[in-house]
């Protein structure tokens, strides 16, 4: 089945708390090809994701992990420092705020 750029924020909504104390984070929101209605079935849902003091690469991929369980789709985390200069516009009048 595939899930709709709603459904899949209202989904990362009700994860807010347990990414927080979890895995450090916080998602800022959704871009790419699901904000463009553009996804196909083997499209991933692009989040953009700002992590907190303390976080590591555990962090990151414990949480890319747990989302693609969750949500039963591939997810691709984009960490808000990480975000390439020549993107950085682009990504932020894209992205759909959770």
């Amino acid at each position: 089945m595939d899930k709709g750029l709603k459904t899949i924020i209202s989904e990362l909504k009700s994860f807010k708390v347990l990414i927080k104390e979890r895995y450090k984070a916080e998602i800022i929101g959704v871009f790419g090809s699901y904000v463009r209605n553009e996804q196909k079935q083997s499209s991933d849902v692009d989040l953009l994701v700002r992590f907190f003091e303390g976080a590591s690469l555990f962090d990151l991929v414990g949480l890319a992990n747990y989302l693609e369980d969750a949500l039963h789709i591939n997810v691709d985390i984009v960490s808000e420092r990480a975000i390439r200069e020549e993107l950085k516009e682009t990504i932020y009048e894209e992205v759909v705020k959770i």
